[in-house]
């Protein structure tokens, strides 16, 4: 039997933790109850919902409300939502930074349909938004400021906290993606809607969820039976449910340790890719993630021979698309230096000897083609 590859890809998706299937299993196996059904049952699922509910906010700001969600896509383009009431008032503005997520970027570019202006902010050769010149771009007109906390391509960390500061400065909401962030990144108390991602923080895939400031209203994404506080009309999982929550709690419980970990990984992988340049900020950054390049490597060959480490050639929703990266087009890298990038990302269940078998072994695969 084969041996499963090295797996460095952890801003695409993580492991699912132990505890979490554990914590799941008896909401697949046993207790089957509809949470919306009013009987026993249903109040037991019911119940099982609520708490992790709790244990999901727990980790975010403490003034608003959280929504689940099939996806954090679904949870952004269910905040994007709240742009409707601001256009009645004469708002008709979006700023998104041109290094957003897809699921950012191109909601907002889709609310061209519904008469927005829609500005895709440039950042920085780091990664980094001006704060000068978004706070030129932001005005009366403005309804909405999309930034994330931390990038799922580069690492890099935007000032959010300031960013939304002169989002309210002009009456605008600000919406974060803090996939990436979450359990790992502290996240401003200021924002006014946060998405996040369970299967992000070793959690199961087909959960995600929307955190809104209290006062924020947003117009129902998904009609039908009212569920989810009558915004998202469905059925809920217990069981995912269920296991988001105890993947927030590992996440709050083994905080330090994770970070210790992470810090270890990452000096030892810049070790390791010493050759290689890294993109986006040094210092300002999450340092479970390392996008690095090299001069005149072939990636698209280099992921072909290479098969026992799984990394990206950039983000997992793009590298299908055979568009090169707009993440690293906006920090105004060269076509050829987007074609010889990497992002090599590592977790909680990834260990020093993966890094170095990993790095021998693309090293190698690159001595290969005769640079």
């Amino acid at each position: 039997m084969a041996k499963d590859p090295i797996y460095l890809d952890n801003q695409a998706t993580t492991p699912l933790a132990p505890e979490v299937f554990d914590a799941m299993v008896p909401w697949l196996r046993d207790n089957f109850g509809n949470p919306h059904s009013a009987h026993l049952l249903g109040r037991k699922a019911a119940a099982a919902v609520e708490v992790a509910r709790d244990q999901v906010t727990s980790l975010l700001p403490s003034n608003g409300k959280l929504f689940f969600a099939g996806s954090a896509t679904e949870a952004i383009n269910l905040g994007f939502g709240a742009a409707h009431a601001l256009k009645a008032a004469g708002r008709d503005k979006i700023i998104v930074l041109d290094s957003e997520h897809a699921a950012v970027r191109d909601t907002a570019l889709s609310y061209k349909e519904h008469g927005f202006m829609v500005e895709r902010h440039p950042i920085g050769p780091d990664g980094i938004v001006s704060l000068e010149e978004l706070g030129g771009s932001i005005d009366e007109k403005t309804a909405l400021v999309a930034a994330m906390l931390v990038n799922n391509e580069i690492g890099v960390i935007q000032p959010v906290e300031a960013i939304t500061n002169l989002a309210h400065e002009h009456g605008a909401l600000m919406l974060c993606d803090v996939v990436q962030a979450y359990g790992r990144v502290p996240i401003p108390d200021n924002v006014d809607m946060a998405a996040i991602s369970a299967h992000k923080i070793y959690g199961p895939k087909g959960i995600g969820a929307l955190w809104v400031r209290e006062g924020i209203d947003l117009p129902p994404m998904i009609q039908g039976g009212g569920q989810e506080q009558g915004i998202r009309s469905g059925t809920l999982s217990p069981a995912l449910c269920a296991g988001f929550g105890q993947a927030a709690v590992l996440c709050a419980e083994q905080h330090d340790v994770d970070a210790a970990h992470i810090q270890a990984m990452a000096n030892k992988a810049r070790s390791c890719f010493s050759d290689w340049e890294i993109n986006g900020a040094m210092d300002q950054r999450y340092l479970g993630n390392l996008n690095i390049r090299r001069d005149g490597v072939d990636v698209a060959r280099l992921m072909s021979d290479v098969r026992g480490v799984a990394f990206s050639a950039g983000s997992a929703c793009a590298s299908g698309s055979g568009r090169p990266s707009h993440v690293l087009a906006a920090l105004g890298l060269e076509p050829a230096q987007i074609k010889s990038s990497i992002r090599v990302g590592f977790g909680r269940y990834n260990s020093l000897e993966d890094i170095e078998i990993a790095s021998k072994i693309i090293n190698g695969a690159v001595e290969t083609q005769h640079i």
